[in-house]
């Protein structure tokens, strides 16, 4: 099936167009130019800019073959010869389908043994295709265990990759296609090839001790996850040791244990962590950072076996990242360790204390602000006449980046509401509500910290009284008294806070976390569900969606509304949304294709809210659709 890149439609193979949108599924548009490319193009044809999908391929013969290349003669693969004579040139294709097209000549002996596995790239010729492995992952439920090789029909080198999936970290890459013919297994995985090394990072004479203790922080969680599928390994060489864009870290493949490095003669296992400390030994040795005598006195112990787990591990590394950050630390090169115990960890909000879980998102380090990018969009929906939602971003940053110190300190005021109460009541009441809030913050919100609780609540109900004195003067009654939902984020660098009354959202997206909705709706059917009725009984009544909270239409005494205190302990999207966007599950159903994408610097993020709009008006076009998007990066706090 044909995947449309707008929508995500399922369309048959021979379509030409989009079913459901229209979006053309034979061309791509240029990033550059806007120009329309053909999907088989590596280039645009008009800017040269690269338009291609590339992906990196992992080849292994199992026996010797012969190979040969043909100058520009562009060759296919004799697949269907059982000797498996191997003819590739760069323009052929490792496909019997002829949809991955080698980029990259291979290597040039005359015989290829046994074994050898070669790395190139290869075009998708065929981007929009669902690949069977991509298939079968998205149809696997969460927690399923990935069937046996002989039975989903992957060569075995691919089976890591597809067991780690779930997994949605960062430093794992995603797996594409797989196959085995004959004598070839062929595995594609995303092109990592132009990620920075770590080396290269950690040799910079500016990078922070903070940021390479977080690093080495993220080496133990991946040491972790690769150890049920064999392959900590992946994690020894420093050439496959790569940082995004974000400066998180991430591997370029998976390098399984093989037999003989797993059991030597002795019996031992070899890759205990002692394996790891003695890659950030290197690292170390090959670059400026010897200077911090904690870590190097840390490495000693592993190499003597004094710490013997990745939760020892981490402990002594929170450790040395809290001597470092303490004021009477005037210098890294003294700086001694006495881990006697282990420090109490912070961990992601979900985490419970008392059974904490060994692969949670533990964070060791406090994070500053790097980036904040917001946006914002209403747009009237496709039935409504007249749009009711109205909402405002107000922020202010500021900025300092001098070598070895980059500091950004942010402030941001997110406020949203879909009004009810009908023309000149529902956009009345919204707007009056925003202006409200917005007038109230710059005048009471003065210091370097957020607004307590007891603030946040006297702003709301200030302006439930704007609108219920306007009610009051206009005798309105009944469902004709204007009123308004309201989901309101409050920003101090790392610190958030929401408020909100009604069915308007806050929903939080991270790597490791995946989407959650921050807040819960004021609405009946929740009510009784918080009394203790199951979900289906609950939603069963015909009033259960109706509100049990807004702004307006009644006084102070009725008005209470949900105040909740969160940090940001990783790069996360923050999304405010009005249930014209968030209605029909549209966003737990969407977020993987729609959201994820832009948790990335390198996408817009404009454009992906305008295309996050487009998608509810296609299936909830029945109301105003309203949301702001904030996309914040952090990075360990650096001191001076």
């Amino acid at each position: 099936m044909l995947i449309c890149p707008q929508c995500q439609f399922e369309n048959p193979n021979d379509n030409k167009f989009c079913q459901s949108c229209g979006t053309s599924l034979t061309y791509k548009t240029c990033p550059e130019c806007g120009a329309e490319v053909l999907l088989n193009n590596q280039y645009c044809h008009k800017c040269g800019a690269e338009c291609g999908t590339i992906w990196w391929a992992m080849i292994t013969q199992e026996t010797s073959v012969v190979f040969s290349e043909f100058g520009e003669e562009k060759l296919t693969p004799d697949i269907g010869n059982t000797n498996t004579r191997l003819q590739f040139a760069v323009g052929s294709f490792l496909d019997r389908g002829q949809r991955y097209q080698l980029l990259e000549p291979l290597p040039e002996p005359e015989v290829i043994a046994g074994g050898t596995e070669y790395k190139v790239k290869v075009l998708d010729c065929q981007p929009f295709h669902i690949s069977p492995i991509e298939a079968m992952l998205e149809h696997q439920p969460q927690g399923l265990i990935v069937p046996s090789v002989s039975v989903i029909g992957i060569p075995s080198l691919a089976q890591a990759y597809v067991a780690l999936q779930q997994e949605m970290s960062p430093g794992i890459p995603i797996i594409h296609d797989a196959w085995q013919q004959d004598n070839m297994q062929v595995v594609l995985i995303e092109d990592r090839s132009h990620w920075q090394l770590l080396l290269k990072a950690w040799q910079d004479p500016a990078t922070h001790p903070l940021q390479i203790l977080h690093w080495c922080y993220q080496m133990i969680q991946l040491w972790e996850i690769l150890k049920p599928v064999n392959c900590r390994q992946s994690l020894l060489k420093l050439s496959n040791l790569r940082l995004d864009e974000d400066q998180t870290l991430g591997l370029q493949r998976l390098d399984l244990e093989t037999p003989t490095k797993n059991l030597p003669t002795d019996g031992e296992r070899p890759l205990t962590i002692k394996s790891l400390g003695r890659v950030w030994r290197n690292l170390c040795l090959q670059s400026q950072h010897t200077h911090i005598a904690s870590l190097v006195e840390i490495l000693d112990d592993l190499e003597a076996g004094k710490i013997a787990t990745g939760e020892e591990l981490r402990s002594h590394l929170e450790e040395i990242s809290t001597e470092l950050q303490s004021p009477s630390n005037s210098g890294l090169a003294s700086t001694e360790t006495k881990y006697t115990s282990a420090p109490t960890l912070l961990q992601d909000d979900n985490c419970q204390d008392e059974e904490r879980n060994e692969d949670a998102p533990t964070i060791i380090l406090p994070m500053q602000l790097r980036s904040v990018e917001d946006v914002g969009r209403t747009d009237v929906g496709r039935q409504r006449d007249h749009n009711e939602d109205y909402f405002a971003i107000e922020t202010k940053q500021q900025k300092l980046d001098v070598p070895g110190n980059r500091h950004l300190q942010a402030r941001g005021l997110y406020i949203l509401c879909d009004g009810m109460g009908g023309h000149a009541g529902g956009e009345v009441a919204s707007e009056l509500a925003v202006t409200t809030l917005r007038k109230y913050f710059q005048e009471k919100w003065v210091g370097e910290e957020l607004p307590t609780s007891e603030m946040i609540e006297a702003a709301v109900l200030l302006a439930n009284q704007t609108i219920y004195d306007l009610n009051q003067q206009g005798l309105r009654s009944g469902v004709g008294r204007m009123g308004t939902t309201l989901v309101m984020l409050l920003m101090q660098n790392t610190k958030l806070a929401v408020a909100h009354l009604g069915d308007s959202r806050l929903y939080r997206l991270t790597r490791k976390g995946g989407l959650e909705q921050m807040t819960v709706d004021h609405e009946v059917g929740q009510r009784e569900i918080a009394k203790g009725l199951s979900p289906s009984l609950a939603y069963a009544r015909p009033d259960a969606y109706q509100l049990t909270q807004a702004l307006g239409p009644r006084d102070a005494d009725f008005v209470h509304p949900d105040i909740n205190f969160f940090e940001i302990h990783e790069d996360c999207l923050l999304l405010l949304v009005s249930d014209g966007l968030s209605d029909n599950d549209l966003l737990e159903t969407n977020w993987q294709t729609h959201l994820t994408p832009l948790l990335s610097s390198s996408t817009n993020l404009e454009s992906g809210l305008s295309d996050l709009v487009d998608l509810a008006n296609e299936y909830n076009g029945h109301d105003n659709i309203t949301a702001i998007l904030i996309r914040v990066k952090v990075s360990p706090i650096q001191t001076s």
